[in-house]
């Protein structure tokens, strides 16, 4: 393997590597030191200037490479237009987006509009009362000090949204949680963007121990 001086005035060495096709004698009796191998390759390495630098990566064809039209032979062609598409709202999960002003004229979000989002969320449900429907989630803690730790974690995720459910720490060991837009006298999408949030916060360590029977 021959290998040429890798100097350069530039920091970037383009490396052009070329493999030899070399045939060699089949293995012998009187010679055992030959290969059985029917070719080798023997390795050459070529350092090139700094023009061309743009072999390390994309670079634009040359002058003889547009005269073949060798982009009309591959996939795509030489001018071929790349984007990198941004994910629109739709495409984003619930706990990816950030909540909305919501005006005081706004609607509530109806009760079938609230059904399909509550399949993207976990462990809640709908409560309808006569002051409109709402979110509703429970959560059974191991003990009074672990739902104080719990509804101190939901108010850490929920305060960067401005949206806050109403917490209540029920004895003796059990945590509710309801969230409704209070302007609207309803559901908003914030509503369920806060509850998706909610759900990734981390509860095992918190949950009662299971009991082992012998």
């Amino acid at each position: 393997m021959a290998i040429t001086n890798l100097a350069s005035s530039s920091p970037f060495v383009a490396l052009n590597l070329t493999f030899t096709p070399r045939l060699l004698p089949a293995f012998s009796p009187s010679n055992p030191s030959r290969s059985t191998n029917p070719s080798a390759f023997r390795l050459r390495t070529r350092a090139m200037g700094a023009d061309l630098l743009g072999d390390f990566g994309a670079r634009d064809p040359f002058p003889a490479e547009l005269e073949s039209k060798f982009g009309e032979k591959v996939l795509g062609n030489n001018d071929t237009e790349h984007k990198i598409l941004i994910p629109n709202l739709s495409a984003l999960s619930l706990a990816q987006q950030e909540c909305s002003p919501v005006s005081p004229l706004q609607s509530p979000m109806s009760e079938d509009d609230a059904k399909k989002l509550l399949k993207k969320i976990v462990g809640w449900r709908l409560l309808n009362e006569e002051g409109g429907i709402k979110l509703q989630c429970l959560w059974k803690v191991r003990d009074f000090k672990c739902g104080v730790e719990l509804i101190n974690r939901i108010l850490k995720v929920t305060e960067a949204s401005g949206h806050f459910p109403s917490l209540h720490l029920e004895l003796p060991n059990q945590v509710r949680a309801e969230l409704w837009t209070a302007s609207i006298g309803g559901l908003s999408m914030n509503d369920f963007i806060v509850a998706a949030k909610i759900d990734e916060i981390k509860t095992s360590d918190l949950a009662p121990k299971k009991r082992v029977w012998a």
